[in-house]
């Protein structure tokens, strides 16, 4: 009789897996539909200027999408250019970041609405879902637009990236689990900068990416797993893979926090100081170029943010 149950189950068993690994195969190319905003690059040198200031400053794009080893260049302020190349090795495997150029083998064949869509619904001109690294889902029309407009202008470089090379845990997320991640809310037509809490948390959530790396997320799948502004995710120095960054906590707890006690000018000084800690992946180049009003704007939504008790130990750890 216990014999027959084994069997049974055996077959239940293998069939199962059978049938996990046909709809894994099948849904490798999952196609997902959202709507294209209505958004298009202008030629106003205004909006271009906005435009080059997000994507070398707050939104620091150069530090994902610049070539591999400009790493120091981009910090010291260089415009490299957004050729991409560079992959992220977590788990579910090689994530390779896109060529973000105007030439044939970036964006130079995408529409307006087709790059709108991708940073606001996470879903690919191909129609594949986009992981969740950038934080550009509620990013204002007009910001969208002058990202856009600026990526236009620049120089067309010629790199083909490879495709992303998946591993076996990939492969099933991707089928079954990784989905495209949209906007929260309604979408704001514009945002005005000042240096009000408001404008600091479109800022720490919509282009500077704060909440994105001060949180605890699942690299397997890019969700948030903790607490807003907590810290404890662990990222791969992007200049030494012989470390790992444990992100700090800054929320405003008084006991764990990591900036608790720093006045505003403490907050700003520390910005223009740049990158103090060579391993660190944290865009010091780029936000030390943000201007005043922004940083203190940062600064003052943190101060409003839910205070979590939770001690970070160590920011730099050996990566073993």
């Amino acid at each position: 009789m216990l014999k027959k149950i084994f069997k049974w189950l055996g077959i239940i068993l293998l069939f199962a897996i059978i049938g996990l690994a046909i709809t894994v195969s099948l849904r490798q190319n999952v196609k997902y539909t959202a709507p294209y905003p209505d958004i298009h690059a202008s030629t106003d040198s205004a909006v271009i200027a906005r435009g080059k200031y997000l994507v070398y400053g707050p939104a620091h794009c150069a530090d994902c999408h610049g070539p591999a080893g400009t790493e120091e260049q981009v910090n010291a302020g260089a415009e490299v250019p957004l050729s991409g190349g560079k992959f992220f090795p977590i788990p579910p495997g090689n994530i390779y970041v896109r060529n973000i150029t105007p030439d044939a083998t970036g964006i130079g064949n995408y529409k307006d609405e087709e790059i709108a869509r991708s940073l606001r619904f996470g879903v690919g001109v191909d129609g594949r879902a986009i992981f969740d690294f950038m934080p550009f889902h509620n990013t204002s029309d007009d910001d969208l637009t002058a990202i856009i407009s600026y990526l236009r202008t620049t120089k067309p470089v010629s790199n083909i990236v490879p495709k992303s090379e998946y591993t076996l845990l990939g492969k099933i997320l991707k089928a079954l689990v990784i989905k495209p991640v949209g906007p929260t809310g309604d979408v704001p037509k514009s945002v005005k900068p000042d240096s009000s809490v408001e404008y600091g948390k479109y800022l720490a959530t919509s282009v500077a990416n704060c909440r994105g790396c001060h949180t605890e997320r699942d690299l397997k799948t890019g969700a948030f797993i903790g607490p807003d502004y907590a810290g404890g995710f662990v990222l791969e120095s992007p200049v030494d893979p012989k470390y790992v960054f444990h992100t700090p906590n800054i929320s405003p707890d008084q006991k764990t926090g990591h900036i608790y006690d720093w006045t505003e000018d403490m907050f700003l000084a520390r910005f223009r100081k740049g990158k103090l800690i060579p391993q660190s992946p944290m865009p010091w180049g780029p936000f030390s170029r943000m201007n005043d009003m922004e940083i203190k704007a940062i600064y003052r939504y943190l101060k409003t943010v839910t205070p979590v008790e939770r001690k970070i130990e160590k920011i730099l750890v050996v990566n073993k």
